[in-house]
């Protein structure tokens, strides 16, 4: 199959590109799994935007934003691409409200919410589920796209590149080889315009709020590609998922309790009814994610108690069912009524700062291939992502990419002729017999990361984690190669990759700084205070 763009993954920053591109030549957009099962797509707090003046709440700007991004960055946002993405956000709305989006209004304006970090509020939502709303819009809209195919259960084995096929030529992006997986039949996707949307890598980690898709795909698929990779050891915890040790089913194992449930008024607690988070930080239950989720890693650890509370008792009657309504009948389903009992939480792996190492355009360091949303590293984010700055980000970026593609290599341009791409070979290879060696590595990968390289490092817990991420990558590579492709091998493959990064990026930072804490470095050092960058070559 040919197609003029080709996009990997079908959240806000995938299909955000795919609908503009479509304007312009064929776009194919795969997804490994249904269409709706995006980090996009559960995220619940909202998007973060400077409305136009009349909109927006009373006092604040873009400068008091910018200024926001900056400081829970932890000085290593780049302030060019921060002032770019915030200053375009207003346009990025119209984008959202132009496909269907519906925000919460009250009469003529939008109800604005607040989170921690944020001096004003400035967070559109619907309810708490305002992932799930900007999902069915998009999804709805690139349904009836002319120029726009939506492939769900097509999962990227690897990107083609000259360099991958010999060819004595600067090293570009052609294609890629994609598994159908109710077939398992294996494609080759022919494009040299490609964009990596497939989110984050939450599902490394023992204990996350992502769902079960986000093992790293695009991540891993950019590192085997050639691409450089940025600030990998900045993975954000949300200091509030659910706690509930009964679960079974990922939507009980991760259930985020949004940051905006906090940014209403909802306080910490320990199990004494104690507001331990104004000894860390005098903004308490409202400082940035990295303060507030060690200040729970810290109280859990000194009281030796499974959890914290989230208290949100002290409200009126009716609030949480009114403006949390997911979240409320979510927490009745699990036997708690949260207007009248604290919600026990624990932190999570949310998201991942790092990535794919682009310019505020979405470009890459390999010619034709670009990564916009959580899986793309532009400097946004910093050290540190604020608060609802994702889903904005995801949107300006694609924007921006598409513009940078069609003004250097739009559509019909003429290339250099690539050597003739061959079909996918499965070679001597068996299918796999023994699933249950994919699902103990998958578990002793994640069991390793939250034990090891999670909110609290060492440099000792990262030498043991190198050094059992260096056997289970030659177990990976054993199993992946002797056994035919499917679903599980290829997001365990995707997995441990992604793993070695992370670990690799933490080892290299010799400082705490952000997201990344180690009791070995505990300070910040200003001579430190530069990306993190992985090459492959």
């Amino acid at each position: 199959m040919t197609a003029d763009f080709l996009v990997i993954g079908a959240g806000v920053a995938g299909l955000s590109f795919a609908l503009r591109a479509a304007r312009h030549g064929s776009v194919i957009v795969v997804t490994k799994g249904e269409a709706y099962e995006s980090n996009t797509a559960w995220a619940q707090g909202g998007i973060a935007s400077v409305l136009p003046e009349h909109l927006r709440d009373p006092g604040d700007t873009v400068e008091f934003h910018v200024a926001d991004t900056l400081d829970a960055g932890a000085g290593l946002c780049k302030e060019a691409a921060v002032r770019t993405i915030i200053h375009e956000g207003a346009a990025a709305i119209e984008d959202l409200l132009d496909y269907g989006v519906s925000f919460d209004r009250e009469n003529s304006h939008f109800q604005l919410g607040k989170e921690g970090g944020h001096s004003h509020r400035r967070i559109l939502h619907a309810r708490d589920t305002t992932g799930r709303e900007i999902a069915r819009a998009l999804i709805e809209a690139a349904r009836r796209t002319p120029n726009l195919t939506l492939l769900e259960d097509h999962f990227v084995i690897d990107l083609i590149t000259t360099a991958k096929l010999g060819a004595a030529v600067d090293d570009r992006v052609l294609g890629a080889y994609v598994l159908e997986t109710k077939t398992n039949e294996v494609k080759v996707f022919r494009s040299d315009r490609v964009v990596l949307a497939a989110g984050g890598c939450g599902k490394v980690y023992l204990y996350t709020t992502n769902p079960d898709s986000a093992t790293g795909d695009g991540v891993a698929l950019g590192w085997r590609a050639g691409a450089s990779i940025a600030n990998m050891e900045f993975i954000q915890f949300h200091p509030t998922c659910f706690y509930n040790p009964g679960a079974t089913g990922p939507e009980a194992r991760s259930f985020l309790v949004s940051e905006a449930v906090r940014g209403e008024g909802g306080m910490l607690i320990n199990a004494k009814g104690e507001d331990f988070t104004k000894k860390i930080d005098p903004r308490g239950s409202l400082a940035p994610r990295d303060i507030v989720a060690r200040a729970i890693d810290t109280e859990i650890k000194r009281t030796g108690a499974a959890c914290v509370y989230l208290d949100v008792t002290h409200k009126p009657a009716g609030f949480m069912k009114e403006r949390f309504p997911y979240i409320y009948d979510t927490l009745m389903k699990f036997g708690l009524d949260c207007e009248t009992q604290p919600i026990p939480v624990v932190p999570a792996a949310h998201y991942q700062c790092g990535g794919v190492l682009t310019d505020v355009n979405g470009k890459t360091t390999l010619r034709g291939l670009y990564a916009v949303g959580e899986v793309g590293c532009t400097g946004l984010h910093g050290a540190n992502r604020l608060a609802s700055n994702s889903l904005l980000e995801g949107n300006v970026i694609a924007r921006r990419a598409l513009d940078e593609m069609l003004h250097h290599h739009p559509p019909g341009k003429a290339v250099q002729e690539p050597p003739a791409i061959p079909p996918w070979e499965h070679g001597d290879t068996a299918e796999p017999d023994e699933l249950v060696v994919i699902y103990h590595n998958w578990d002793e990968i994640r069991r390793l990361m939250w034990d090891y390289v999670s909110i609290v490092r060492t440099d000792n817990r990262l030498r043991r984690a190198t050094a059992r991420l260096r056997n289970l990558k030659k177990e990976v590579r054993e199993f992946y190669w002797g056994h035919r492709v499917n679903a599980d091998i290829l997001e365990l493959r995707n997995l441990v990759a992604v793993a070695g990064l992370i670990v690799e990026s933490a080892t290299r930072r010799k400082e705490s700084r952000g997201l990344h804490y180690t009791l070995d470095h505990p300070d910040s050092e200003a001579r430190l205070c530069a990306d993190t960058v992985l090459r492959k070559f």
